[in-house]
């Protein structure tokens, strides 16, 4: 029996059952495998770590985007940096408020081959006429941008590689830049029992350019080592929805299967060990 084994951890790691290889080959970026497993369908994995699973895909989406899109009054411009799977932009063209969606993804093997092989991530989502694709290297284009968005949405790899970019002051400088004066960024900030020093470094470095600084907590199965933290910034002083508030919205939204008021409202109670990690 072949199994893949996750290297993200030198000291500790998970192993998958490799059934069938559907793709496997060097990008221009990352080496990019797509293999299946008996429990979580099909599963991709850049550079020897796990990014998404037919399984739980929806646990990880569906966070990644509603807290921000539902705390928002009105999002209607979304920038997506990375996400080239197409789950993040799936979940954000489910609100209606929504009128154009610029995503940037360094890998165009990425896309394609999350098109053909993921078809349930985008559902469709990539002929969507508000979007705008584009292929280029999500800091570049930060650094180069001037319009600004109601909601930027950072779907990142592991500050290794191609991500490692995405963590830096500057890209958190541009991301500032970018959004509108009530306008919400949020990251991918890694599972802090593992990856504590992700939710320091980006703590302290959102200090000069955001007002409200936070993070909420979300345990998608296949992110080994605990609940995943997603970083939560804006330059204003962002108060939290009322249940009534994100009962209203969450009734316009689709086919959800995780998230939910309680679970948006319960996902920035964070335990001690994550409010000590948040130290400037």
């Amino acid at each position: 029996m072949t199994r893949y084994q996750e290297t993200l951890y030198s000291e500790w790691g998970q192993n998958f059952q490799q059934g069938k290889t559907l793709f496997e080959a060097e990008t221009d970026h990352q080496h990019l495998i797509i293999f299946d497993n008996p429990r979580f369908g099909r599963v991709m994995a850049l550079d020897g770590v796990i990014q998404t699973t037919e399984a739980d895909e929806f646990v990880y989406h569906e966070m990644m985007v509603h807290v921000p899109m539902n705390t928002h009054a009105l999002p209607k411009r979304v920038l997506i940096i990375g996400g080239g799977d197409g789950g993040i932009l799936r979940e954000v063209l489910k609100h209606s408020t929504v009128e154009s969606v610029t995503q940037v993804e360094i890998d165009r093997a990425v896309v394609d081959m999350c098109v053909e092989f993921f078809p349930n991530h985008s559902q469709g989502a990539f002929d969507d006429p508000r979007l705008n694709l584009v292929i280029d290297d999500g800091a570049a284009f930060i650094a180069s941008n001037t319009a600004t968005y109601d909601v930027i949405i950072t779907d990142s790899t592991d500050p290794i590689g191609p991500g490692e970019v995405l963590f830096e002051s500057t890209f958190y400088q541009g991301c500032a830049n970018a959004l509108t004066a009530d306008g919400i960024l949020v990251t991918q900030n890694g599972v802090p029992y593992m990856q504590g020093d992700e939710v320091t470094n980006t703590y302290r470095r959102w200090r000069s350019y955001f007002a409200t600084r936070s993070f909420y907590l979300t345990p998608v199965p296949t992110y080994a080592g605990g609940a995943m933290a997603m970083g939560f910034a804006s330059k204003s002083n962002v108060k939290s929805p009322d249940h009534a508030t994100l009962l209203h919205r969450t009734e316009q939204l689709n086919t959800l299967k995780y998230y939910t008021p309680e679970v948006h409202l319960g996902a920035f109670g964070l335990p001690k060990y994550v409010q000590d990690l948040m130290i400037d």
